[in-house]
């Protein structure tokens, strides 16, 4: 099985982000944040994003079965694709912080955590997807980084069989949130020494942001950090049994 994790930047790296996409529709499940539908009237002044990609992904991936769960305003969140061969037992969200403060489409507004679990030889597996709080204070430990490292790992133990959660955490690899989730867990991106998640297009000096953990039953075949300039950040793969 082949995962890529990516959070695709609203497509504003258009064109290279579809040829992308397109010479990796080999690959069993995406996850992407950072993903837009019907939101040309909430985002006229962001003229470089792609208002309609999830959509636009459906109509490049018609041999997946998609799902998009909107966190905001119902236009903007995450979306998981997943072959159409590969069979759905269930998908659903949870809330993993929340701000009921805050419309905007950008910044420190409220957060969910996406899962699907699929059925691959009679057995389950879970894929979480996550796109986690940003909140202007960089990428260090805060209270509510802490609180939703706590609510992601207290939902994913309530899961049964494989797990692989991954996405954009907006976390540095040295935090306590970081180390919440390990407990138990592989860290890819730590265990390879990854340097970096992110792209040429990102000016900030902190360089990680994405990840993936697996739980112990997964056997991980390949995974690297790919050197697609596709978004401001990197795309994940993940090669498993």
């Amino acid at each position: 099985m082949k995962l890529i994790t990516l959070n695709i930047w609203g497509a504003q790296v258009r064109e290279p982000f579809f040829k992308f996409i397109k010479n990796n529709e080999d690959i069993d499940i995406f996850c992407f944040q950072e993903v837009y539908d019907k939101a040309e009237k909430l985002l006229s002044h962001y003229p470089n994003v792609s208002h309609n990609i999830f959509t636009e992904l459906q109509a490049i991936l018609p041999t997946h079965q998609s799902f998009f769960r909107p966190v905001l305003e119902g236009v903007y969140g995450i979306a998981i694709f997943v072959k159409k061969e590969i069979p759905v037992l269930e998908e659903g969200e949870v809330l993993i912080h929340k701000n009921v403060n805050y419309s905007e489409l950008t910044g420190h507004h409220s957060r969910n955590l996406q899962w699907v679990k699929l059925k691959l030889n009679k057995k389950s597996l879970t894929i979480f997807n996550v796109h986690g709080l940003w909140n202007g204070m960089g990428k260090t430990d805060t209270l509510d980084r802490l609180a939703q490292s706590k609510k992601i790992k207290e939902f994913v133990n309530t899961i049964t069989g494989p797990r692989i959660i991954c996405g954009d955490f907006n976390l540095k690899p040295d935090t306590e949130s970081i180390k919440v989730l390990e407990h138990g867990l592989r860290n890819l991106i730590k265990e390879n020494g990854i340097k970096s998640t992110r792209t040429s297009f990102y000016k900030k000096e902190e360089k990680f942001a994405d990840y993936i953990f697996t739980s112990p039953e997964i056997k991980v075949k390949d995974f690297k950090v790919l050197s697609d300039e596709v978004s401001d950040h990197s795309p994940l793969y993940l090669e498993f049994e």
